[in-house]
């Protein structure tokens, strides 16, 4: 193996790579430029999306760039969007047949479609995802897998019930520089590691409304609501902008803790457990003049993991000032003898020229190599091998964020046991993570 990093980098030296190049795939592959030899249209994979806006047109065009693959339909409650969606289908195969859904269901139940992509918003996804495996679908859903952690545990075992091939979109699990500094932390090349740090973005979003417009015809927007708890319409709701409202999803602590999180599991090979303890630090919000998100704007949170390995999670300017100088969020291994490894989508860092001229050996923990994480799904379709990020390893990401939510909200320390996904301190005490779905909404696993 090649040297992951410059060998004569410096105990503060910065090493950027192409990874983010090399894992990014072509949105759109024109049908003139498609090569020959193509499988025939009974050995494609045949997807649908459920969730039409950018992100999950985004997902869609990486799944159309693959010469095996075939995209039959499309779905959203907002037309706007699946509009968009099936137009870029169609002009992709320069033909009209792609179908247009508003009802998940209905687009799960054809026999036709092989594997679903779901980018949703995170409030949808345990619904969409849990639906899905019981038809047998294969299935790439965003991350967080899901909303609330008993979610998680649902979506997993009915996925693993079913067989179904499963990609959590952490996409990071499939770039050169994150497994570099995973293999080189789970293979011990700066020692035990005691702490880990976590940096993700500030939040801090906040809008003020006067009024509240009625939800326009294009949109269903009781549908769009679904299961969370009934909130008055705005147009800043929807879109990328759910986010921020946490009914929706989880501020930028739950939309990027399947990342810089994920990744910090991904290094201690902690892809199927969690936290045994949880410490609030931080739960701030912006002060400006808000009504239409609840997000917080600075968060901080201690785990304590089994061993006693702690991990500090919280948005970047709350990091310690070794991170802070990085000027960028990601996540950073603390091992011995003052070793260190720091990986983000900029780059990769070591705390020295030895660990910079590391090879690995044949007999050392080493991730695949594909780099792109729509092509690992399809892969891992055909061969029905584990993918780069199964919904297993995607729920115990999510935990890190739903347990340092519940710890935030509550200002108190809570106390975990992984294996059965309890709170210590008795079942009157669970009942925190009881999920309360609105109207005949049910999750059925």
């Amino acid at each position: 193996m090649t040297n992951p990093t410059n060998p004569g980098v410096s105990r503060r030296g910065f090493l950027r790579t192409a990874s983010m190049a090399a894992a990014a795939a072509p949105f759109i592959v024109p049908a003139a430029a498609r090569a020959q030899g193509d499988e025939a249209p009974s050995e494609k994979i045949r997807f649908g999306l459920i969730g039409c806006g950018g992100q999950g047109r985004g997902v869609m065009g990486a799944a159309l760039g693959m010469r095996d693959t075939h995209v039959l339909a499309v779905c959203d409650v907002n037309r706007v969007n699946a509009r968009k969606a099936k137009r870029i289908v169609d002009d992709h195969y320069g033909n009209k047949d792609c179908k247009e859904y508003s009802d998940y269901r209905e687009l799960i139940a054809r026999d036709d479609i092989d594997a679903v992509i779901i980018a949703t918003p995170d409030h949808w996804h345990a619904l969409v995802c849990v639906e899905a495996a019981r038809a047998r679908k294969d299935i790439y859903c965003e991350k967080p897998v899901t909303h609330h952690l008993r979610e998680g545990r649902a979506v997993a075992d009915t996925a693993k019930a079913n067989n179904c091939i499963f990609q959590v979109g952490s996409m990071q699990r499939s770039f050169r520089d994150m497994k570099i500094a995973a293999q080189l932390v789970r293979n011990g090349y700066i020692g035990k590691i005691h702490h880990i740090e976590v940096g993700l973005p500030d939040g801090g979003h906040a809008l003020w409304a006067d009024s509240w417009p009625e939800a326009p015809r294009i949109v269903d927007y009781d549908f769009y609501v679904g299961p969370s708890e009934w909130t008055p319409y705005h147009p800043e709701r929807l879109d990328w902008n759910w986010r921020w409202w946490m009914k929706f999803g989880g501020s930028q602590m739950m939309d990027w803790i399947g990342h810089h999180g994920d990744i910090a599991h991904m290094g201690m090979g902690w892809d199927e457990t969690g936290p045994r303890k949880v410490v609030p630090q931080k739960w701030e919000f912006s002060k400006e003049k808000n009504n239409v998100y609840n997000s917080p704007a600075q968060y901080l949170f201690e785990c304590t993991y089994e061993g006693g390995t702690t991990m500090s999670v919280g948005s970047q300017s709350s990091m310690s000032q070794l991170f802070r100088d990085r000027q960028d969020t990601g996540t950073l291994w603390y091992g011995e003898n003052d070793q260190w490894v720091y990986v983000s989508r900029g780059g990769l860092q070591v705390s020295s020229p030895e660990i910079a001229e590391i090879k690995f050996k044949d007999s050392d923990i080493q991730f695949r190599r594909q780099s792109n994480h729509m092509r690992d799904f399809i892969d891992c379709i055909r061969t029905r091998e584990a993918t780069a990020c199964p919904a297993e390893v995607g729920h115990r990401s999510a935990s890190i964020g739903h347990l340092g939510k519940l710890a935030c909200e509550l200002g108190a320390t809570i106390e975990w046991d992984p294996a059965t996904e309890r709170l210590e301190g008795g079942e009157a005490f669970n009942h925190v993570l009881d999920l309360h779905y609105r109207g005949d909404w049910k999750l059925e696993a």
